[in-house]
């Protein structure tokens, strides 16, 4: 039997555009909570409106919007890298360049 086929997230995107770096070990280090957030991620019911706000917000945000059912997760994500309030200069998402 075929493993299923993955949900297209942009969670990667969403955790860039909030300063943290999935690449910078964060997400070795916070498995667990990275998991959970890319779980709730494809389970999100309202990915349009992410995709709607990553594609109108500027580069650089200081919290998730208030749909974003990772915004606690994020948060802490960002707190274990010791990033701070300002996040990343670039946003990459999944397949799509801005």
């Amino acid at each position: 039997m075929a493993a299923p086929e993955p949900k297209p997230t942009c969670l990667r995107e969403m955790m860039e555009r909030l300063g943290v770096d999935p690449a910078g070990g964060v997400v070795a280090h916070s498995g667990l909570t990275y998991l959970t957030a890319l779980h709730r991620c494809q389970s999100c019911p309202s990915k349009q409106d992410c995709r709607a706000w990553l594609d109108s917000a500027p580069m650089s945000m200081a919290f998730a919007p208030h749909f974003c059912p990772n915004g606690d997760l994020l948060f802490e994500l960002r707190h274990d890298q010791g990033g701070h309030i300002g996040g990343a200069t670039n946003a990459l998402c999944t397949g799509r360049k801005n």
